[in-house]
């Protein structure tokens, strides 16, 4: 229902511009997609009106871009809501000498000519909403002036025009058509495949938030393991991701990995990981291993990665840092990457740490790395259904049950104030939640034994 307000306020902006005697089509992902059957994400619409037209033509607009030919209009939506639109001006661009934005743009009238400056073919298509109104089909509607519509019949991801001048213009464009090969199941066009792989140093140029972003959405739309093999064999992993790309060829023990080496095993994990997974799942699957090429070595008894955990809490602190994180986001990969061995314990923990273990933020997407984990090596998910059945039961006041002692309890009794007071309620608290005491007397009971007073 989203999609089909955005698609009506969309082309109620295109019938408007018409009236005022100008061309306008939507164009971009929501004809690509709509021609796949899909539901558009959002509506953009290009014109051959100019900008300032753009602006006095519709009651609220915004001139984010206006420079480059682009204004949002806003249209009412739902519940006080808003439907934003994207309209930009018919145009063809000057020299991107950022490698990311033309330095200066010509405002044009030729639909042909603005299609053919876009990225790939598949993009680079118009629809008439008039006559998908009519005619009821969205191929019935289109203007094709790149071939897209036959590369969308084919599966392939093919770069308009000369594909070096594409990437050359817009780094990030080399990373989008990966992207948007594994999200389609598509291939990459042979020229385009090549000039990614002989321009791929060049991505360095792209401000590293472009980069998170477009990795976290290829770990995020449902086919993060083709994105990942996409990405290795374009270049482009060891230049965004050099970490990673050191998995490769790293072998493990076969008695706990039959699957293969690092590189296999993380790969599995991430065909595992469905549409909508939460950013800092799909991060830590790909990086929970990340400190085992580092740690390698080959025992008497078998291949070993001692301190791998550690080692990759490092490794992905840096990456966060490097590709400029969020904290939260930082910390919550962090977790995962870090708790995610404890699991082999489960079953002996003592109550108070399984308790404990439950306590840590989003528990869920701990559980959720550790199942990906088994079923990408030995497949068992005996540990994995004993914790998730422990936490689904446990009722939450057993797990975070009101501290029965505090602070001023303890200064009440006559301990001084100190550090040490944090290592006495926490043992207080062990004793709680391991159900031996249950009354305010019976845990400073068992703090003054511990710590019996002068």
């Amino acid at each position: 229902m989203a999609g089909n307000r955005a698609q009506d306020a969309a082309a109620q902006i295109v019938a408007r511009l018409r009236a005022a005697g100008h061309e306008a089509y939507f164009v971009g992902g929501c004809v690509r997609d709509l021609l796949l059957g899909r539901e558009p994400e959002d509506f953009d619409v290009a014109t051959s009106a100019p900008p300032d037209q753009v602006l006095t033509l519709f009651e609220k607009t915004f001139a984010v871009g206006a420079h480059f030919g682009v204004v949002l209009v806003c249209n009412p939506g739902p519940a006080n809501e808003e439907i934003v639109t994207e309209v930009a001006t018919f145009r063809s661009d000057g020299v991107y000498s950022d490698g990311r934005h033309p330095d200066a743009v010509r405002f044009s009238r030729s639909p042909e000519e603005d299609v053919k400056r876009r990225d790939f073919t598949i993009n680079g298509m118009l629809l008439d909403p008039e006559l998908l109104s009519a005619r009821g089909k969205a191929s019935d509607a289109v203007l094709d002036f790149v071939g897209g519509m036959k590369d969308l019949q084919i599966g392939l991801v093919r770069a308009i025009g000369d594909p070096g001048e594409r990437f050359t213009e817009d780094k990030l464009r080399m990373l989008r058509g990966v992207r948007f090969a594994a999200r389609f199941a598509f291939d990459l066009e042979r020229r385009t495949a090549i000039a990614i792989q002989q321009l791929a140093s060049d991505v360095s140029q792209v401000s590293r938030e472009r980069v998170r972003e477009e990795l976290t959405r290829m770990l995020t739309e449902g086919h993060a393991k083709r994105a990942f093999e996409l990405l290795d064999a374009t270049g482009l992993l060891v230049q965004v991701l050099p970490e990673v790309a050191k998995m490769k060829g790293v072998a493990q023990p076969p008695q706990y990995h039959p699957e293969g080496d690092v590189w296999v095993h993380t790969l599995l994990l991430l065909g595992g990981l469905s549409a909508g997974s939460p950013p800092a799942l799909a991060w830590a699957a790909l990086l929970h291993d990340v400190g085992k090429p580092a740690t390698f070595r080959v025992a008497p008894d078998r291949i070993r990665f001692d301190g791998h955990v550690e080692t990759g809490l490092r490794i992905a602190e840096e990456i966060g840092r490097r590709l400029r994180f969020p904290n939260h986001e930082t910390d919550q990969i962090l977790s995962l990457i870090g708790n995610h061995m404890r699991f082999a314990d489960v079953r002996r923990m003592k109550e108070s740490t399984l308790k404990r273990f439950f306590r840590l933020p989003h528990f869920d997407q701990h559980l959720a790395l550790h199942r990906l984990d088994c079923l990408a090596s030995h497949g068992s998910l005996d540990l994995y259904d004993f914790a998730r059945q422990r936490f689904e039961t446990l009722p939450q006041e057993a797990v975070r049950p009101p501290l029965l002692v505090s602070g001023k309890d303890l200064i009440e009794a006559g301990y001084p104030p100190g550090p040490q007071f944090a290592q006495m309620l926490a043992v207080a608290e062990d004793a709680q939640l391991e159900g031996v005491v249950h009354t305010r007397e019976q845990a400073l009971a068992v703090i003054l034994e511990r710590w019996p007073r002068q």
